[in-house]
């Protein structure tokens, strides 16, 4: 059948992170011309406008954008969760082997692009920004790679997605322990109840979507008032939820197999009725309910929330971050340091970092490169991986409490990583030419 036959997990996760960049750069740009128009009032009061809901007789409201960000963002989170898990457990981070590349690549790439933030910025209020040019977008990231089609070979490409999933880990990490200014223990206690909750349904195989809900929300609620950021209780949530099938291959084919095989000698192709009988229906719940088993719910909650993410969530954010009003007082200290901490952190830290762990890796013999992959791949998409954008921006938001930090921050991370795009880009192109034989 071709190219007619159905695409791999893989393609379709590529495919929805390439067209969903598309959509990301469109809100980016919307809400930085609606920021810088006669309309920006308006920008300003819709982030800003109040909702929320009464119980108890107490009210609970955020602005829309804190609505976003630390709510919708959290799908966004668990949806990173889901990721790393599965490549832990399934996929390229399962064995040491595998493991060894990307991840220390992608520990270069944070290490590297800090210490040149913190060279910039040792003291002061800005000091607090060293986490920022520490993170990958994945959405650009892979969209730019997909740009250049079948030429990329399939290794760079899981290099990339790998590398930029162990960089998620690592900004999960720094935000949990580095961006959290209180913690309430009591509220952490109750978010321990929610997701014991959630874990117990789990361990059930509880097909009651209302048992998995309540407590989803429960832990995310205790953990948005408990100091640590709400949009980790994504990421806990998702590191609960199962990536392998209920059954075994075996199990499956034979429990298919056999109720097929009963279904048929029970006369279901050849009944005048247009409806089965008791028995027969029984004999078809049984054959979904074993098919639905053999579906992780890991893989279908990824699957599924993918187009939400990339077409939802992210623009939402893009359209609420992103609106940086470029003025005088803007622009007063730009470039200072923050800004060229940030720029030289993402665009030439990520190279750095990452060629070099790549480099020790080979030369060490812990780690080999991917099959048609050469040098030339490696510092292209090291280029690439200095795209921050959407992480970066959530952890400036957290990392400054001065607006005008954080919109010199903004403008920052947009010239790294437009610069990182486009030149990220022409390497690669350019080294693909050749093909794929390493050198």
């Amino acid at each position: 059948m071709g190219k007619l036959t159905q695409r791999t997990f893989f393609d379709r996760f590529l495919h929805s992170q390439a067209s969903g960049s598309i959509v990301l750069i469109l809100a980016t740009i919307i809400a930085l011309i609606w920021a810088n128009s006669p309309w920006k009032g308006l920008y300003h009061d819709l982030s800003h406008l109040e909702i929320g809901f009464i119980f108890g007789g107490k009210s609970y409201q955020m602005g829309l954008s804190h609505w976003v960000k630390d709510g919708l963002m959290t799908v966004f989170f668990f949806v990173v969760g889901l990721e790393i898990k599965r490549e832990v457990l399934l996929g390229e981070l399962s064995t040491l082997r595998k493991a060894t590349l990307p991840v220390l690549a992608a520990i270069g790439g944070s290490v590297v692009p800090a210490l040149i933030y913190y060279f910039f910025n040792p003291v002061g209020p800005a000091s607090s920004g060293w986490g920022v040019p520490m993170a990958t977008d994945i959405a650009f990231a892979l969209g730019i790679l997909a740009l250049l089609g079948d030429r990329v070979p399939p290794g760079l490409k899981i290099f990339l997605t790998a590398l930029a999933i162990v960089d998620d880990l690592i900004a999960v990490l720094v935000i949990a322990l580095f961006y959290t200014s209180e913690i309430h223990i009591t509220s952490l206690i109750m978010a321990a109840f929610f997701l014991l909750l959630f874990y117990g349904a789990v361990k059930l195989q509880s097909r009651r979507p209302i048992l998995y809900l309540v407590p989803a929300i429960g832990a995310w609620s205790s953990v948005m008032v408990s100091g640590v950021h709400a949009t980790l209780a994504g990421v806990l949530i998702a590191l609960l939820v199962p990536v392998r099938p209920k059954i075994d291959a075996k199990s499956f084919l034979d429990d298919i197999t056999t109720a097929l095989h009963t279904l048929d000698i029970s006369g279901f192709t050849r009944a005048e009725r247009t409806y089965a009988t008791k028995e027969q229906w029984n004999l078809i719940e049984k054959i979904y309910l074993t098919a639905d088993d053999m579906i992780p719910a890991g893989l279908f909650l990824e699957k599924h929330l993918h187009p939400v993410q990339a077409f939802v969530i992210l623009p939402l954010f893009a359209l609420f971050s992103a609106g940086v009003t470029i003025n005088t007082a803007t622009m007063a200290s730009f470039p200072g340091n923050l800004s060229l901490g940030i720029i030289f952190g993402l665009f030439i830290g990520k190279q750095v970092g990452i060629v070099l762990l790549t480099w020790l890796s080979k030369v060490l013999g812990l780690a080999d490169l991917p099959q048609g992959v050469r040098w030339l791949h490696i510092w292209g998409v090291s280029i690439l991986a200095g795209i921050g954008f959407t992480m970066s921006i959530f952890i400036s938001e957290l990392g400054f409490k001065d607006p005008l930090l954080v919109d010199e921050a903004k403008i920052a991370i947009f010239i790294a990583s437009i610069l990182s795009g486009i030149v990220g880009f022409t390497v690669l192109k350019a080294s693909l030419k050749g093909g794929h034989t390493p050198l």
